[in-house]
């Protein structure tokens, strides 16, 4: 790709500097925009690009967790902000931590260093009107004024600023009435509307409400920021907030028991939780009207008070967070670009993913979008069995088990994948049986990377852009005209 093309990258986070970095290896001139040292989030305390403003860590690195996998997909696919987190690690067991100083200045050094990324200070306020194609990776805490003129362009109501999630949790740790006829959950919608087996109803008796209450209104809470003002809309209030209104707030509100009778008791119980169908595999189930700010470690407890939710397994913590994001399902089309205006594409938290990882991963993604666009080449994304593709997916709606489900941000978790068709294994006396949980975690591992490497590869042989596999990052690189960087001290490979 010849270096005539510019494109304009907004925001200095993990989204943006992956994707300039990406951009930049493809031949494409970068100009990124970053409003520090001028002004900072109330987050922040350094002027570097690419802060870490909360934890130093980047989770687990296991390729059978989830955002482990995610990791491994990135790091092939040649994921600078991987390659920088390597030389910045520092020991956290199976989990990639990095020291957030060292890892910050590998970041902002490379990039300053590249013949073709551009560094300009200074907050933009609006969204450009021109003809340069422009990326925005601005974050939660995009300022006021942006996010005001991003309003103006996708309206108001497709864009949050302020995020309330329930729980999501592991269908398979559900026990159901099949298990414990009297307090399991059971298959039914309310007043039998529309498909019954899109919701389980976790139901308590009298006695076990007034427990799961009492546990509610004692629980630990998550403290808010500073910069997180804590204004509550009625339509999204916090389940312990719900709870301080009076005991029976619940039973009237979203635990109501009405219409929910059981389908072979016909039994109607004191209260009742519905748990509703999170994607289109049934793999996971949100706990519906649990947004909430209790501390994680209080959520379990609480919620495992209910006696359907036992044994439950987290997939997703409630939150309640400063979280300004698109509706990107309705808002942005197929190539992650604003509908109102296609010369704007949208990348990281901003498009509602959370997480350094998957921040840095939308980056990634979209980069490689937008340089196919720049090409003429149709859309080309990861395969849906890879943490990649899950992850893109998301992002465009298409996981939901309802097309009018409301949209709402996610960490990388299984169930963006489909389900593996187990492979049996053979067990100590010799048998065959079906693997357990991890061992599907595991076969879907080896799924995703095998469909990831036939996917790039597939990139590399049709002449797309597929970035360079690096261990190490030392000197700056050349890039040659055909937009292939090159380093005589990069080092590493595979």
């Amino acid at each position: 790709m010849e270096e005539t093309l510019r494109v304009r990258v907004i925001g200095g986070g993990l989204a943006g500097c992956e994707a300039a970095w990406q951009l930049a290896q493809a031949g494409v001139g970068v100009t990124l925009h970053e409003q520090k040292p001028e002004k900072r989030t109330p987050a922040q305390t350094s002027d570097r690009l690419a802060e870490l403003v909360c934890s130093n860590s980047f989770r687990s690195s296991n390729v059978d967790n989830a955002v482990g996998l995610l990791k491994e997909e990135m790091r092939r696919a040649g994921s600078f902000l991987m390659a920088c987190a390597e030389v910045a690690k520092v020991p956290a067991g199976d989990a990639l931590a990095v020291d957030r100083v060292i890892f910050a200045d590998v970041v902002e050094t490379r990039l300053r260093a590249h013949p073709l990324i551009s560094l300009v200070p200074g907050e933009v306020q609006c969204l450009p009107d021109d003809d340069v194609t422009t990326l925005v990776a601005t974050g939660p805490l995009t300022s006021e004024a942006l996010a005001k003129d991003i309003a103006r362009l996708c309206g108001q109501e497709r864009l949050a600023f302020y995020d309330a999630i329930a729980p999501i949790v592991d269908a398979e740790s559900i026990t159901t009435d099949d298990e414990d006829p009297q307090g399991g959950a059971y298959f039914k919608s309310r007043w039998n509307k529309g498909d019954s087996a899109d919701y389980l109803n976790c139901p308590m008796t009298p006695e076990e409400y007034d427990v799961f209450y009492d546990a509610l209104r004692a629980a630990d809470l998550a403290t808010a920021h500073e910069f997180e003002e804590l204004h509550y809309f009625d339509g999204c209030l916090p389940i312990e907030v719900m709870a301080e209104r009076g005991k029976d707030t619940l039973r009237f509100g979203p635990m109501k028991p009405v219409g929910l009778f059981h389908p072979v008791t016909n039994r109607r119980a004191h209260a009742v939780l519905q748990l509703r169908k999170e994607d289109i595999h049934g793999s996971s189930y949100n706990l519906v009207g649990c947004q909430t700010r209790m501390k994680q470690r209080a959520q379990r407890d609480v919620f495992a008070l209910i006696p359907a939710l036992k044994n439950v397994r987290f997939l997703r913590y409630g939150a309640i967070h400063r979280n300004t994001y698109v509706d990107a399902p309705t808002v942005l089309d197929a190539q992650g670009r604003l509908k109102a205006r296609p010369s704007v594409f949208f990348a990281g938290q901003i498009t509602g993913v959370e997480g350094y990882v998957e921040s840095t991963a939308s980056g990634l993604l979209t980069a490689l979008v937008l340089i196919d666009q720049l090409q003429g080449r149709a859309l080309d994304v990861p395969p849906p069995t890879t943490a990649l593709g899950g992850l893109w997916r998301h992002c465009r709606g298409v996981l939901r088990a309802a097309g009018n489900t409301a949209f709402s941000p996610s960490n990388v978790i299984w169930s963006m994948m489909p389900p593996v068709d187990a492979v049996p294994v053979i067990n100590a006396r010799g048998k065959k049986q079906k693997p357990d949980k991890a061992g599907r975690k595991k076969q879907a591992s080896e799924r995703a990377l095998i469909d990831l490497d036939q996917w790039l590869g597939r990139r590399r042989q049709e002449g797309r852009f597929v970035g360079a596999i690096t261990k190490v990052l030392v000197a700056a690189p050349e890039v040659t005209t055909t937009g292939a960087a090159t380093s005589s001290a990069t080092t590493g490979g595979s």
